[in-house]
């Protein structure tokens, strides 16, 4: 349960001291070996050679090179060949070593921290300056050819990031149009759990590249069975789609545009925007893919909500003004987006994703780029074809129909209970335990400002007063004598442990209970007590995935308006996470240090109703931290939180501390 281990060390560690051999200080790509996880995914080498084709891909995307060309080699090697601008291979001023050496072996260096007009990459994938440097660290050997100014240049690794040959230049024997970079890589099998590539997941992958670039062939050369496939669109999005979706009847033709900024455009910059292609199924696959500047982003984002938002704001307009929608009936966006299709390709001048392998999009402006654009289309569209218009309205409607009826069943089948809601709770709407989800926030004065500022739809505030009692060693028949455990089980509706120990989760009210507390340590202190609570008691809770903890911001920021673009207000979880903002705004985009007002919230109290929903309650904005188990087995978890929480294990505890507390709070 490595989420809630994390919490009690925050806490019981928070006063201890450490010595200067605490310290250990990786340098250059040692980071990455040592910790190969928190850089890539390690199930198999796909990913870092994703960072090399997602390089070439970015080439094209910029305006430069037509072929992107992937073999994978008998030997296990893979090598990424394109016909781009090939990496510079000059002395950088600053660093005063070839720029194509420092590429691969320094982390937070590339050419995509540039976004100012003009610059290498205006838009791309990359982002923080680590991707083929990784790959380079988690492989046995690499080679790197590259054409460029009439020239040939080759420089090897090996062992890891090691320079084994420094850039050579071969010759001049090159055609003056010849330019480009290839690159072939060894991945050290030792890093990955299996040494082989998914075969299909990379198809997708090159095939997708495709889809997004339309007139920039993808080939992908297997060597070990002589196959080589290859890919060119011409109609982009909607062709892929109305491939993916073959065979499945379609309930009106593909809902496809693209709407970018232009340089008169109020907040956006030149070029961000977004392209799509929807369809609707009454039966049959869901498909469902999304892209950021031609990154895969398989778990999402704002980009995905802003689509999602702006198709609900139309056809619920389309609705109300042609009067379709029958009394009590209320629509939601699920009803709209249930049987929806999409490839959606987004453009985003700084795109801020969640964690190195990108899978999820976190800019917040994104909700309001795709939304915005998307909305107006679609209302063009359906205003169009009132016809069509017509046959989504019923569709949607029948899915508002068919989930109103199941939630009215669920709300018989609760209301035969005798228990009495606690009155602190302040439920919402919605009966619908699917989508339902409760907030237990740490004192009465955050309570306040999470009832004002939720989503009353879906959304239930119980405030709680003052620290859970340490449920670890409490007899279950003892636990409702304590007011809030008594107020807790009554409100998520499943009463602690069951026959047998078997919980009953059919009376369950939410979908997420989601822990709502300080960014301090007093926070994670309460954090601590619930989620023992959880875990001791209401361990099918956790199990299932319905145990939550929400990430309040700890910093705002307060950035000026710089030309066309308003004054912003960003929000950092943590004193890192400032830092790197800061060092983004001043160093990329142009900010005065002593222009940014930067403010410290010393609890959710201080926080406005609308600062809370946008950072910490709004879904497609907010950061939800999920709550499972760790690595540990069940009886060693057991014996952890017997010792961390028992109350005879005092002297166990101040061992554990002596041995592990210095590492609680230092980052390697």
């Amino acid at each position: 349960m490595s989420v809630f281990l994390n919490s009690i060390e925050k806490h019981v560690a928070a006063k201890q001291s450490y010595d200067e051999a605490s310290i250990r200080v990786l340098k250059g790509l040692e980071p990455v070996r040592e910790r190969p996880g928190m850089y890539t995914r390690t199930e198999n080498p796909l990913h870092i050679i994703q960072e090399v084709i997602d390089n070439a891909a970015d080439e094209s995307l910029a305006g430069f090179g037509r072929q992107i060309t992937v073999t994978v080699n008998t030997d296990n090697s893979v090598t990424v060949e394109d016909d781009g601008r090939g990496i510079p291979v000059g002395i950088h001023p600053e660093e005063k070593a070839p720029v194509v050496e420092i590429v691969f072996t320094r982390l937070h260096a590339g050419g995509k921290f540039d976004k100012k007009a003009g610059g290498a990459y205006a838009f791309s994938g990359g982002l923080h300056g680590v991707g083929v440097s990784v790959t380079n660290a988690l492989s046995t050997r690499m080679e790197v050819t590259v054409w460029r100014d009439s020239s040939e240049y080759q420089l090897v690794f090996a062992k890891g990031g090691a320079l084994e040959s420094p850039l050579t230049r071969l010759g001049d024997a090159v055609p003056r149009k010849k330019t480009g970079t290839r690159i072939r890589i060894w991945p050290d099998p030792k890093y990955f759990d299996t040494a082989q590539i998914p075969m299909n997941e990379l198809l997708r992958l090159l095939r997708s590249k495709a889809v997004l670039m339309p007139g920039v062939t993808v080939v992908l050369n297997n060597e070990k069975t002589g196959e080589q496939k290859k890919w060119l669109y011409e109609r982009g999005l909607t062709g892929y789609l109305s491939e993916s979706l073959a065979g499945e009847e379609l309930l009106v033709p593909v809902f496809a545009d693209s709407q970018y900024a232009d340089k008169s455009h109020e907040y956006f910059a030149d070029g961000e925007g977004a392209e799509w292609a929807v369809a609707w199924t009454t039966e049959g696959q869901v498909v469902r893919e999304s892209y950021v500047n031609l990154i895969p982003t398989s778990a999402g984002g704002t980009h995905e909500a802003g689509l999602r938002e702006g198709l609900y704001t139309a056809l619920k307009s389309f609705i109300e003004l042609h009067n379709l929608l029958p009394k009590g009936i209320k629509l939601l966006p699920e009803d709209v987006f249930s049987r929806a299709s999409f490839v959606l390709s987004a453009k985003v001048l700084d795109p801020q994703f969640q964690g190195q392998i990108k899978e999820r999009l976190n800019n917040r402006d994104a909700v309001r780029l795709v939304g915005g654009f998307a909305k107006t289309s679609f209302e063009l569209r359906l205003n169009s074809n009132v016809e069509a218009g017509r046959k989504l309205a019923e569709l949607a409607i029948r899915q508002a129909q068919v989930r109103t009826r199941s939630a009215q069943k669920v709300e018989k089948r609760k209301s035969s209970g005798v228990a009495v809601l606690p009155g602190k709770l302040t439920d919402c709407e919605s009966s619908d335990s699917t989508r339902t989800e409760v907030f237990l926030v740490e004192g009465d004065s955050a309570g306040g400002s999470a009832k004002m500022g939720r989503n009353k739809e879906f959304q239930a505030v119980l405030p709680l007063r003052g620290k859970v009692l340490n449920a670890w060693e409490v007899e279950k028949d003892r636990l409702f004598a304590n007011n809030e455990i008594h107020d807790i089980a009554v409100a998520i509706g499943v009463d602690p442990h069951g026959p047998n120990d078997n919980p009953d989760l059919s009376g369950l009210r939410y979908r997420r209970i989601c822990i709502l507390s300080d960014a301090d340590v007093d926070g994670s202190h309460i954090q601590v007590l619930l989620l023992t609570l959880f875990y001791r008691h209401f361990p099918r809770l956790v199990e299932n995935g319905f145990v939550f903890i929400a990430k309040p911001p700890l910093f705002r920021v307060d950035v000026p308006a710089q030309g066309k673009r308003p004054a912003r207000k960003l929000y950092c979880l943590d004193e890192s996470e400032l830092e790197a903002v800061q060092e983004k705004l001043v160093q990329k985009d142009g900010v005065k240090p002593g222009s940014l007002s930067i403010s410290r919230f010393k609890g959710l109290g201080e926080m406005s109703a609308e600062q809370l929903w946008e950072t910490t309650m709004n879904p497609d904005t907010r950061r939800l931290l999920p709550v499972g188990y760790g690595e540990l087995t069940s009886d060693e978890t057991k014996q952890m939180f017997n010792m961390l929480m028992g109350k005879g294990e005092s002297a166990q505890r101040r061992s554990w501390l002596e041995d592990k507390g210095n590492l609680a709070e230092v980052d390697v």
